[in-house]
């Protein structure tokens, strides 16, 4: 059995001991002959996969009711992985939700760090800078680097830690802002996790 969380750039696999991508561009999902459960935020990839036999879509079996409408699956099953805690996934996005006893309590949506950058750029040619990823977040920065740095990561903090929740950290720059989070905790199998409980079973 294979846990596939498929994404708008890669096929995202999990096998219970390891993970593992593939290119959506490149990669032919006929050729796995495993049965294989996916979530999948690609609408057109989303009806191709169905059509396998042996692919199954793990949305199917989801009650989204406690969600809002337009909420996306990849965190919906997130979600599904914790009971209470503040759930960051930091990838091309980053999504911030809130459960409290198993209760989705609401969310919200920040550029992703590469996003974020680059925006600075459409702003002003003087604005182009790589951000400094341990820029001092407790005082006012004197630098532009440091002045464009600040403005990504103290405003996403302060709002994270004001929940004063277990914070569990996921996606590709969770190491990141771990930096920033040190009590925080990295599960980048959490998203396995979720589909691992709605499929009833337990990751070890």
């Amino acid at each position: 059995m294979l846990l596939c969380d498929v994404g708008n750039t890669s096929y995202h696999f999990y096998d219970l001991e390891n993970d593992f991508k593939e290119d959506v561009k490149s990669f032919d999902p006929s050729t796995i002959e495993d049965e294989v459960y996916f979530i999948c935020v690609h609408p057109t990839l989303k009806k191709r996969l169905r059509a396998l036999p042996n692919w199954e879509d793990l949305e199917e079996k989801i009650d989204k009711t406690p969600f809002y409408d337009t909420m996306g699956i990849d965190r919906i099953v997130a979600c599904h992985a914790i009971t209470d805690g503040v759930i960051v996934d930091a990838g091309s996005a980053i999504t911030v939700d809130v459960l409290k006893g198993g209760v989705f309590q609401g969310g919200f949506i920040y550029p992703g760090l590469k996003a974020f950058q680059n925006s600075y750029a459409t702003i002003s040619k003087a604005l182009r800078y790589d951000f400094n990823t341990q820029v001092d977040t407790t005082k006012l920065p004197k630098n532009t680097q440091d002045a464009i740095s600040y403005g990504f990561f103290a405003p996403l903090l302060k709002e994270i830690r004001s929940y004063d929740m277990e914070t569990i950290l996921t996606g590709g720059d969770a190491a990141i802002l771990h930096r920033y989070l040190p009590d925080a905790k990295v599960d980048r199998h959490l998203l396995f996790r979720g589909m691992l409980f709605v499929l009833g079973r337990e990751l070890c």
